[in-house]
């Protein structure tokens, strides 16, 4: 029988939805496979075209179905690269082709032509500055990248304490790919860091900057597009989509504050930037630089293992600048001495002396996890599984649940451990916060910053910068003000609740905790004036409370990956989560208990461990209901296989995640 292969012509995401049949001749068959590229005839001009599709039946008839004219002879381009990245991520990711190449290929379309983000924000206006000179310790990181460039060519994880000048490292590295004619992509979680990012940049490279980001218009994204596919740039700052950029001469891909959840994919195909980044690096002779103060467990325990390579920032760039001084306050002392205010005594006291000083100081609510988890607050008991280690979640007219196992426990009315009444769960928005900081201290400017006063394309920029221009006193927020950001006056962070982010019901919880709380830590003193931090927390003797208080991220890496040990969890163990969903409640657990049995019989007694069904933790959106399996295996050729086979019996229904 003859072979028939589906076509794409043109290389953008928005033709994606029609491809085209074409005969594959004879002395083709065997040199044809999805992925290549071809020329064809199409409109009676020659044409190169990807090959997304191969069947046996011809959609028209034999003698209207032009033939493949041959294998495209010329170079390799960089979108030739993009689609074996689509090809790679539809294995790995376990989405359909059309998903993985939606994510990886530019959106081609017409459109008027604006002032970009750069100009509104004036940027182009700015000085251009020499380059400052690198510390010696900056210096010997830069070179040890370059030379795992041109050497083995591992990833490099740059572990650098906050402050400690990892920009600087990236600006220059970026100038010595430059200087060989190399692109960079420079990848960074949120949008709230572009201002500051897009400043420093600005005054060194000039308008040879790309931004890529979601609240651009559409004419903003297809000019910087076309700027660097004409090679007009070098370098494209942006979340994780500016990965898919179309730079020529790619030369690195640096992704910044790398230990960041923004990487991770929430929509099919649901893949990590980080393993997306190494294996692009890998089709591209590109480098792969990871930076953090805090880095994923995952990449240090790669680094540990002398898969990447590790380099070191022990000390903060700014002379004389020294880690903030860091405080625990127990939030049970405070409730038994009779303060009930979201500020405990200590905090309320040093914002006081800050404001008299004219210092500025962050107010960092953590909201990760908010209203999940249940705990006393007399004596800081959380209610947890007894076989997962996570939270049990609190269902609202019900009990407590486990997400991983399904564990189930009444709701309590009492403390087991020290018989308090005062079991609930709780949180304050920040709206609540500014309100109460307003009566506290009427004197004070407040600024807040969250999603509602951060709205606009422009909205995360102009907060940032009144704020770093001394025009509020105290800046309210989430998690996005505690990323990468570095304002000289601020001397004090407070962080209002630790514990709502330790409780979230996963098994990164501690880690992610341990991040945030020294991210936030890291804003303080990072000039000349000292720092200080408070943490206030219902669990002070946690691990990950404690390891932030002392800034010790390879302590808190030696206590949690012992952890992880222990109970196989990644990334000493591999994890694979199956998302079933459905539209009857009945019909969509009934699926997924099938589902579970029939990947226990495939695999018989060499069945990896499998935890659930279960309702996940939010187990209906929009009408849709959800279950989760959890399959562990300390081989991950093993779990690639399962997620195949539960593709191949959910189809669209499943939703599937590799850790």
């Amino acid at each position: 029988m003859e072979l028939y292969a589906d076509i794409i012509i043109n290389k953008s995401a928005a033709a994606l939805d029609r491809s085209f049949q074409y005969r594959v001749p004879a002395d083709l068959a065997d040199s044809i496979r999805l992925g290549s590229r071809v020329e064809i005839l199409f409109n009676r001009r020659p044409t190169a075209g990807y090959v997304v599709g191969l069947g046996r039946e011809p959609q028209l008839d034999r003698e209207k179905i032009l033939p493949i004219s041959g294998l495209s002879p010329r170079g390799v381009e960089v979108e030739d690269r993009l689609m074996e990245l689509a090809f790679w991520m539809r294995e790995r990711y376990g989405c359909t082709l059309n998903q993985a190449l939606m994510t990886v290929l530019p959106v081609k379309k017409t459109a008027k032509r604006g002032k970009s983000r750069g100009e509104s924000l004036m940027l182009k206006d700015l000085p251009q500055q020499a380059p400052p000179a690198l510390n010696p310790e900056q210096r010997r990181a830069s070179e040890a990248v370059l030379e795992e460039l041109s050497g083995a060519r591992r990833p490099v994880l740059l572990f650098g304490i906050t402050g400690s000048g990892k920009t600087e490292v990236y600006m220059d590295l970026v100038e010595k790919m430059k200087a060989r004619n190399k692109k960079v992509i420079l990848l960074i979680p949120e949008i709230s860091l572009t201002y500051q990012n897009l400043r420093r940049f600005y005054q060194r490279f000039g308008d040879r900057i790309g931004l890529i980001h979601s609240r651009q218009s559409q004419g903003e994204k297809s000019e910087t597009l076309a700027r660097a596919a004409r090679g007009e740039l070098d370098l494209v700052i942006g979340p994780r989509s500016a990965l898919f950029v179309p730079l020529p001469q790619l030369g690195m891909i640096i992704i910044d504050e790398e230990h960041d959840g923004s990487y991770h994919s929430e929509q099919s195909p649901r893949y990590h930037s980080v393993e997306v980044a190494a294996k692009y690096a890998e089709l591209t002779g590109a480098g792969l630089l990871l930076g953090s103060a805090t880095p994923s467990l995952e990449s240090y325990y790669r680094a540990d293992q002398g898969l990447y390579r590790l380099v070191r920032l022990s000390r903060r760039a700014v002379p004389d600048s020294l880690l903030p001084r860091v405080s625990v306050v127990d939030l049970r002392e405070e409730l038994r001495a009779g303060n009930k205010s979201i500020f405990s005594g200590l905090l309320k006291e040093k914002i006081q002396a800050r404001l008299e000083h004219q210092e500025q100081i962050m107010l960092f609510l953590n909201r990760r996890g908010y209203a999940g988890f249940v705990s006393c607050r007399s004596c800081g008991k959380v209610f947890r599984c007894p076989h997962c280690d996570v939270s049990l979640t609190f269902h609202r007219g019900g009990g407590l649940k486990c997400h991983f196992c399904g564990f189930e426990l009444p709701y309590p009315q009492s403390c087991p451990d020290c018989g308090s009444p005062y079991v609930a769960a709780f949180g304050s928005g920040t709206q609540k916060v500014e309100s109460i900081i307003q009566k506290e201290f009427p004197g004070a400017r407040v600024l807040r910053m969250d999603a509602d006063t951060a709205r606009g394309k422009e909205g995360h920029s102009k907060l940032l910068s009144v704020f770093s221009h001394q025009g509020a006193d105290i800046l309210v927020g989430t998690q996005m003000i505690v990323k990468g950001h570095d304002f000289p006056r601020v001397s004090l962070v407070g962080i209002l609740a630790a514990d709502l982010s330790l409780y979230h019901a996963d098994h990164r919880a501690a880690e992610e905790t341990f991040s945030l709380l020294t991210q936030a830590a890291g804003r303080a003193g990072r000039s000349e004036l000292p720092g200080e931090v408070v943490i206030q927390s219902y669990t002070p003797e946690h691990y990950a409370i404690q390891w932030a208080a002392r800034q010790d991220y390879e302590g808190f890496f030696r206590e949690e990956i012992t952890r992880r040990e222990l109970l196989r969890y990644p990334p000493v163990w591999g994890l694979l989560t199956i998302m079933v969903s459905g539209t009857e409640e009945g019909e969509n657990a009934a699926f997924s208990q099938q589902l579970a049995a029939q990947i226990r019989e495939a695999w018989g007694e060499e069945s990896p461990g499998i935890l659930g069904p279960t309702p996940h933790f939010r187990s209906k959106i929009q009408d849709i209901f959800r279950q989760m399996i959890y399959i562990k295996s300390p081989r991950r050729d093993r779990l690639l296989q399962i997620q195949q086979l539960a593709r191949q019996r959910g189809g669209s229904r499943i939703q599937t995640d590799i850790y």
